[in-house]
């Protein structure tokens, strides 16, 4: 613990008494409890043989000392040669099983740790894929990325190395202590007369280890989502001639973390020239008071066993020091196990109900009834809507940016939960249906294009890889993509599909749609990126998929959905016009203008 010094709020300006920081919190308690009991409880019996091992390492430096203290014996006394040799012969067995124990705990422990690791990050990786799109919507991947490979990184070597040399150490630490307690129980009090400084020392530095660790982490994750944000964004950082200016952005966080880390070090840096320190003291008070006890005949002790208690006294001291210093690195691990544990706090909210059904009528209409929400409590973007998309029929939705067209699509799918209302397909509450089902139902092709750095046929199989070849190669042909997989066969196409062009890019995700062939279409400007001649090819596709099919469109090229069955007309969330295309341009409304400028801008 430590003391923090605090403004009493009652008394602005006055400090209040120092309270003590308990060197593990609450919450490190509860962290350490969740990663014992689901991560190393299980793998008990081979944890007890490293500790076996351990023991054995300890007990072999024991063994040693009664050596040590027997050969000097043999060297004073004018021995004989035969008792030297096999004292010599003994000393060397001890050391070559420690030796050989030395290798085996490293190897053992660093497997389980990397296998309770592994585990965890597969728990964290099944986690995520549960949680909603709003936590990926205000989370930075850098952040998330900093948990799975960073912090778990840390957290494996930390278990597999750290730990298990301070259990080393503190088993040595405790058997050499008790036999030096054995042999000379008065001059080891005097040596370990320090022991309290070197708590007071870590109890001093642990909570502003803890600190500066937390902010480091934080920059780090702010630090990988830049350069996340650089690399993916380069196309835009060259052509605007902006390298210097995100060299700069980047150099000043490395700047933080470096600063950081120097901070991180100084907390540290304290605990060894304390503890060297207070062991000089220790060392003097065993060499002048032990040498008085052996040159006083008021005691039964000789220079042999001063020797050995000295020696000890090393055996006991730096595994001390390294004990030090694993509590600073405690601190700080404890910071990366609650970052890795925070996953595990953050509450999904779309879940599947109790009894939630797996059958329900894909063929039926769906119906928006007063539905509410909001992404911000404070500024609501649907407010009592309602909605009808017919079944088997084309439906649009067009509007202004903003209005919330795109954000429907979301809706219906569960990507989001409505705050108010209910939303059904064919009846059924699609809170009522399982999560999964619910999904199935939909083909998609989003505005928002997500390709893989891979093969385009592995792009276009991504939604169903049980799909056989020919139906991958019609939906290639539907989509007219096939001729671009001919061309480039195997070849990945880069990180985000930068090798594509925009429209190659949306024709993968009308393939995709082909393919998952579900029986309700979500078209998010599904045509935007293509050119004149392309796009009509495309419509007709897209024509013959959404064949009886229920099909909701989002678009803002009005010429995309003039044949639509029905237009929605939406703006600042609320629906203003509604009706086919004939109707919405002779009803002289928003639709007219949007209409016509647009028909303006061909021209």
């Amino acid at each position: 613990m430590t003391d923090e010094v605090q403004t009493n709020p009652t008394s602005p300006g006055k400090p209040e008494k120092p309270r003590r920081i308990p060197f593990f919190s609450d919450v490190d308690l509860a962290n350490i409890r969740w990663f014992w009991n689901n991560y190393l409880m299980k793998r008990t019996p081979w944890l007890l043989a490293v500790l076996g091992l351990i023991l054995v390492q300890g007990f072999a430096y024991q063994q040693f000392l009664s050596l040590t203290e027997s050969g000097l014996r043999v060297i004073f006394d004018e021995g004989q040669v035969a008792d030297l040799v096999r004292v010599c012969a003994l000393v060397f067995g001890l050391f070559a099983i420690r030796g050989l124990t030395s290798y085996i705990v490293p190897r053992l422990s660093t497997w389980l740790a990397a296998s309770a690791v592994m585990e965890l990050r597969r728990d964290l990786i099944r986690r995520i894929m549960t949680f909603d799109l709003a936590y990926f919507d205000r989370t930075s991947p850098g952040e998330t990325i900093l948990r799975l490979v960073s912090q778990a990184e840390g957290l494996s070597q930390f278990v597999g190395q750290a730990t298990v040399n301070a259990v080393r150490d503190f088993t040595t630490v405790v058997i050499v202590s008790g036999y030096l307690i054995y042999k000379a129980p008065v001059l080891f009090a005097a040596a370990i007369v320090v022991a309290p400084v070197i708590i007071l020392i870590l109890q001093y530095v642990s909570h502003n280890i803890k600190m500066v660790q937390r902010q480091a982490e934080n920059v780090l994750a702010a630090y990988m989502n830049s350069l996340e944000e650089t690399v993916n964004g380069m196309r835009t950082v060259k052509i605007s001639n902006q390298e210097r200016f995100e060299e700069k952005r980047l150099l000043e966080t490395t700047r933080g973390i470096r600063e950081l880390q120097i901070k991180l070090q100084a907390a540290q840096a304290t605990v060894m020239p304390a503890i060297d320190i207070a062991s000089a003291f220790a060392y003097a008070l065993v060499i002048g008071f032990g040498g008085y006890m052996a040159i006083s005949p008021a005691y039964d002790i000789d220079g042999a066993a001063i020797i050995t208690f000295l020696i000890g006294l090393v055996m006991v001291f730096d595994p001390m020091r390294n004990l030090a210093k694993f509590f600073t690195q405690l601190q700080a691990s404890l910071i990366l196990l609650d970052g890795v544990n925070s996953l595990n706090r953050i509450d999904p909210q779309i879940r599947n109900r109790e009894g939630a059904t797996d059958t329900f009528d894909t063929g039926g209409e769906i119906a928006l009834r007063d539905v509410t929400f909001s992404y911000a409590p404070d500024s609501p973007l649907f407010d009592g809507l309602d909605m009808l998309f017919q079944a088997q029929k084309r439906t649009a939705i067009v509007g202004a940016t903003g209005s919330g067209k795109t954000t429907i699509l979301s809706l219906i799918s569960r990507l989001y939960e409505i705050q108010g209302g209910a939303i059904t397909i064919s009846g059924t509450d699609i809170r009522d249906i399982r999560i999964e089902s619910l999904r199935a139902a939909f083909s998609v092709v989003a505005q928002d294009i997500v390709i893989f750095n891979a093969s385009l046929w592995e792009n276009i199989r991504y939604v169903r890889p049980e799909a056989t070849e020919a139906e991958i190669w019609q939906a290639a042909e539907d989509a007219e993509i096939a001729d671009l997989i001919r061309a480039r066969g195997d070849t990945p196409l880069g990180p985000k599909g930068a090798q594509l062009s925009g429209g190659q890019k949306q024709r993968i995700a009308i393939a995709r749609a082909f393919l998952r062939n579900a029986p309700i279409l979500l078209l998010d400007e599904a045509t935007s990126a293509l050119d004149q001649r392309t796009e009509e090819k495309v419509k007709r596709a897209l024509a013959r998929l959404s064949e009886g099919k229920t099909t909701i469109i989002v678009a803002h090229r009005l010429s995309a959905i003039s044949d639509a069955d029905r237009i929605y007309v939406l703006d600042q969330g609320k629906v203003v016009e509604t009706g086919t295309h004939a109707e919405l341009v002779a009803l002289g409304g928003l639709y007219h203008g949007m209409y016509t400028t647009q028909k303006g801008a061909y021209v």
